[in-house]
């Protein structure tokens, strides 16, 4: 079905940012009015990639990770996505290794070692 669509350029859906921002604000404010909650106004596409990088913090530990995943060249920018929440009460840790010696490093370190297929 797609094959059959016109082809009026590369892409199948519009990717222009100002589009989904748009898009996203007139959902956003539906959903609002429905819902009768003004405070989902509140969150803004930023706001997603706060929370990713939150939860990534939170779920690994690991804030160069974070940085990596962020893309993020300075240590002090990844800092303002990850402060949002008092981590020190938890009982585990999680680690993520990009490198054989960094696998075993992890494992001396008293680490379990998983390793999760692509299919996971």
């Amino acid at each position: 079905m797609l094959n059959n669509m016109p082809k009026t350029g590369e892409y199948i859906f519009n990717t222009r940012v100002d589009t989904i921002r748009t898009g996203f604000t007139k959902q956003r404010t539906r959903l609002a009015r429905i819902l009768q909650n003004p405070k989902l106004k509140q969150i803004h596409l930023h706001t997603f990639r706060h929370w990713k990088a939150t939860m990534e913090y939170h779920r690994t530990k690991n804030i160069k990770y974070v940085q990596q995943m962020l893309g993020h060249r300075k240590l002090e920018n990844t800092d303002f996505y990850t402060q949002l929440l008092n981590f020190e009460s938890d009982e585990w840790n999680v680690a993520h290794a990009t490198s054989l010696e960094e696998e075993n490093k992890l494992i001396e370190a008293g680490f379990e070692f998983i390793r999760y297929s692509e299919k996971d």
